[in-house]
């Protein structure tokens, strides 16, 4: 897959293809599109800084942040200083179940990489892999099935920019996440928070 160009046209390609780290392969059923400084509600939008240096590097690597004490993947795109990237927010374990499973305990299985920090905990990623490219340690993204179908929609828990409809998932995957909306956006205020 052609990661050097913006996560908006990368994104509903994403869906189907498989990620495997750590002893563990989900395919990706949901993903979120972020675009930089063009996007309010991207962690970019401010310019370059230590937490999200990574997005700024061209495409091919991965941008970690931690949220509530979860780590959380984006899939940097684009070319170098765009700081464009696709926020991973659910898959389905394909590869290494029991892996996924010590990881998460008590958790049924099509639930395991359901939201953006479950996926990262069966995956065995943390905020120490920012910016590990895809080839490196063991990091891969590799073709899978596409879905049948593509359900479009606005992103999840964000306050800015929440509208846009950058947020795209398998209409029949039970990994989906919930479709929540951030308080401040349920309150009708304007600020609030990124993600991505």
């Amino acid at each position: 897959m052609d990661l050097g160009r913006r996560a908006l046209d990368v994104a509903p390609e994403l869906l189907g293809c498989v990620l495997r780290f750590r002893g563990v392969a989900v395919r990706l059923v949901e993903v979120e599109a972020y675009e930089g400084a063009e996007d309010p509600a991207s962690h970019a939008w401010r310019g370059k800084t230590a937490r999200n240096a990574s997005m700024f590097d061209a495409g091919g690597r991965i941008y970690v942040y931690t949220m509530h004490g979860y780590a959380c993947m984006n899939i940097v795109c684009g070319p170098e200083g765009l700081a464009s990237a696709v926020l991973v927010r659910a898959g389905e374990v394909v590869e290494g179940l029991a892996e996924a499973r010590s990881r998460r305990p008590r958790v049924r299985d099509d639930w395991l990489a359901r939201g953006p920090g479950n996926l990262c905990r069966s995956l065995g990623i943390t905020r120490a892999d920012d910016g590990t490219e895809f080839g490196d340690s063991g990091l891969e993204l590799l073709p899978g099935t596409p879905p049948d179908a593509v359900a479009v929609g606005p992103r999840v828990n964000v306050s800015r920019a929440w509208d846009r409809p950058w947020r795209f998932w398998d209409a029949a995957s039970p990994a989906v996440s919930a479709a929540k909306r951030h308080p401040a956006v349920r309150a009708g205020s304007t600020g609030g928070q990124a993600s991505g």
